[in-house]
């Protein structure tokens, strides 16, 4: 009986790795397509891990006779809990915090006023066509949970050709965005989860705002406490003395531990993980040896390279999840109909919001020597595009709505997996192809930016207003504040950033450590 026990163990254990083998292998085999195509810049990885699951998918549905197309089955829990923290805290603690908080009023009203009104038309549309389609048996929340999810976007395949160094300003408005548009989307859905749609009333909009609101503040909040906290410790107990391992796995563990706090205390994870990943690169990273430095970015590089690739190779095996297709009870034609209007709703959405608030950016941000408007209408047009594509996150939140730890018995919930991952699919591939050809058609190398990034670091640089002193007399403190109140309703975000800069170098550096404003690159 011990041995025939001991067989079986061994049995389910073989069973359990083989799975995993064979999903690492393909991961593999990711990277190194990708590195053979990095020069081209056409194709990412994201559309080379799509392909590598459809491949991987086809040839498990012929081994298994059309039973399953999957390696592993997808749990919403293990993206939410073990990939996207690394992907969001990458995010933050890669960012070009100039630039970031340069463009900050205008990556916010992007990532989040236009997720409000990308949301509100692929609600309504969906709300409006679905039924005239043929497809049927969604209820408000629903509808509210499809305009979130395809709020969401994927701005990897623009990032990739964008040149940061030729187009500064551009390259920083659609990163921040899309790492505020996934935070805000995130947060926007767990809110609307919460409605009771047998109560739905005028209401019950300005509670979900409420909740969005104390979410995000909330979360924000505790990702910058957790940030700080991280830097203190670095410097007060100095670990590199001794140690850099140990200054490298207290980063990861303190980001980490920040993401679960906000989970556990129902808050937004990834806007806590952002933010503490955004401290923790401004001050943290200071505060640690050399080593540690380069080992840091390269490891939370790497972390969250391999989860968004292991995410889009499931999003290409899941493509062919035959289950899925057969429990559907759209036709054929339905189904790209459904898909086509989700398309289009998308496209509508953010057009809906992009250009007239590029339009108002540029009114707060002119300059009041020049005028000068900082988006073209071809900056425009690739901020829209950048933003067309969907992907890791869309996936989650429909797996999240639609399924039980990836497995849903539903007609109506199965087809909404199946039209999610043709969404996903279509706007990843076609219109990650096109990317490349559109940015060079409308912004040629000789097109850049630079001289719009060198004229706001003048603007910046031009207004050094000092700070209200207890030593000079009151009629100079008044001048100096007039000067300044003039300054902040002219130039608000050059203005502000201005006093950020200083108070951070004066009162912040000190205690949380990091190099002094004058040591600080260009």
């Amino acid at each position: 009986m011990m041995g025939l026990e001991m067989v079986t163990n061994f049995s389910n254990d073989h069973a359990q790795v083989m799975p995993i083998s064979l999903f690492v292998a393909v991961l593999c085999l990711c990277l190194i397509i990708g590195h053979l195509l990095e020069e081209s810049r056409w194709v990412n990885e994201s559309i080379t891990a799509i392909f590598l699951g459809i491949i991987a998918g086809t040839v498990i549905l012929v081994m298994s006779k059309g039973k399953s197309s999957h390696i592993l089955t997808f749990d919403e829990e293990l993206f939410f809990i073990y990939l996207l923290p690394p992907i969001i805290f990458n995010a933050g603690f890669q960012v070009k915090k100039k630039q970031f908080f340069h463009n900050f009023l205008t990556i916010m009203l992007f990532g989040v006023i236009g997720v409000f009104i990308s949301t509100s038309i692929i609600t309504c549309g969906s709300w409006w066509l679905f039924s005239k389609l043929g497809f049927n048996g969604l209820n408000v929340r629903d509808f509210l949970a499809i305009g979130t999810i395809f709020s969401s976007t994927d701005t990897v395949c623009t990032l990739q050709v964008l040149h940061q160094d030729e187009t500064p300003l551009l390259y920083s408005l659609v990163f921040g965005e899309g790492v505020v548009n996934d935070a805000t989307s995130v947060v926007l859905f767990n809110a609307v989860q919460k409605i009771d749609i047998t109560r739905f009333s005028s209401k019950t909009v300005f509670r979900v705002l409420g909740d969005f609101l104390y979410l995000f503040f909330t979360s924000t909040v505790l990702g910058i406490m957790s940030g700080l906290l991280t830097s203190y410790v670095l410097k007060a107990l100095c670990f590199g003395r001794h140690s850099s391992i140990r200054e490298i796995a207290l980063m990861v563990l303190m980001a980490y531990l920040s993401y679960m706090l906000a989970e556990l205390f129902n808050l937004s994870g990834i806007l806590t993980v952002f933010f503490c990943g955004i401290l923790m690169s401004h001050y943290a990273w200071h505060n640690v040896a050399e080593t540690s430095r380069i080992t840091t970015r390269n490891v939370f590089a790497m972390m969250s390279f391999v989860a968004e690739t292991f995410i889009f190779l499931y999003v290409g095996m899941d493509a062919l999840d035959m289950e899925k297709w057969k429990m559907s009870k759209l036709n054929f034609s339905t189904s790209i109909s459904i898909w086509s209007t989700l398309i289009l709703l998308v496209s509508l959405g953010r057009a809906a919001f992009v250009f007239p608030l590029s339009v108002l950016s540029n009114y707060m941000n002119k300059s009041h020597s020049d005028g000068v408007s900082n988006l073209t209408f071809k900056h425009m047009i690739v901020i829209w595009w950048a933003g067309l594509m969907r992907g890791a996150v869309s996936i989650a939140l429909a797996f999240e709505k639609f399924t039980f730890y990836g497995v849903t018995s539903d007609p109506i919930n199965a087809s909404m997996i199946t039209i999610t991952i043709i969404v996903v699919l279509f706007s990843t591939v076609v219109f990650g192809l096109l990317t490349k050809p559109l940015i060079n058609c409308l912004l040629p190398h000789h097109m850049t930016n630079v001289i719009n990034g060198q004229r706001s670091k003048d603007l910046i640089e031009d207004m050094t207003p000092p700070l209200l002193s207890f030593e000079e007399s009151a009629t100079t403190n008044i001048l100096r504040a007039k000067n300044s109140l003039t300054m902040l309703m002219e130039r608000p975000v050059y203005t502000i950033h201005s006093y950020w800069r200083r108070f951070d170098d004066a009162y912040m550096r000190p205690i949380f450590g990091g190099p002094r404003e004058h040591q600080l690159p260009t």
